[in-house]
């Protein structure tokens, strides 16, 4: 019985063994969000969100986001804004620092004439929307504070005015 059957199978699999340890995960470990956010703060409160704009997918969006604080004031929450094709595949991620008005319509929509579904949600704490939300069920607002401490009654109008615009751009993008 001849060597080489073995010898060629053992080569294989070394080469195989070796292209798998080179092979790097598209998610974000705890280890990264640990590094992504240090113990200090440019203020009291201070906190980071991803921050990207039509990113291809979550993993180009986070791999790129800007390494800055939120502006100190009104933006308490980070969002996430994700656009799929009918196959569930990426389209478009879009993250940023946003204002409490601007997290009252979490959800799951069709986009009308492109075959595409948006889902949005928003979250309070660091780097806190590092996922996206594909489904109803992880498009969701997660809040560690009370939202009924104000007496006042926000209106979900820039939620509103912005999935229109998002609406439009995407369905105005494949026209050209």
């Amino acid at each position: 019985m001849e060597a080489w059957p073995t010898v060629a199978w053992m080569l294989l699999m070394t080469n195989a063994a070796d292209w798998l340890k080179t092979v790097q995960s598209r998610d974000f470990s705890i280890t990264d969000i640990i590094r992504l956010h240090p113990s200090t703060t440019p203020h009291p409160g201070g906190f980071k969100c991803f921050t990207c704009e039509d990113a291809a997918d979550n993993y180009e969006c986070n791999r790129w986001a800007p390494d800055v604080y939120c502006p100190k004031g009104q933006y308490k929450y980070c969002s996430a804004l994700h656009v799929m094709d009918n196959h569930g595949a990426s389209v478009s991620v879009t993250k940023r620092c946003v204002a409490l008005e601007d997290c009252l319509l979490p959800g799951c929509d069709d986009v009308p004439d492109s075959g595409h579904q948006m889902c949005s949600s928003c979250c309070e704490g660091n780097i806190c929307n590092v996922v996206v939300p594909r489904n109803a069920s992880s498009s969701i607002f997660s809040s560690t504070s009370p939202l009924a401490s104000s007496g006042r009654r926000f209106l979900p109008a820039p939620l509103s005015y912005y999935i229109m615009v998002m609406v439009m751009v995407i369905s105005t993008a494949g026209h050209f």
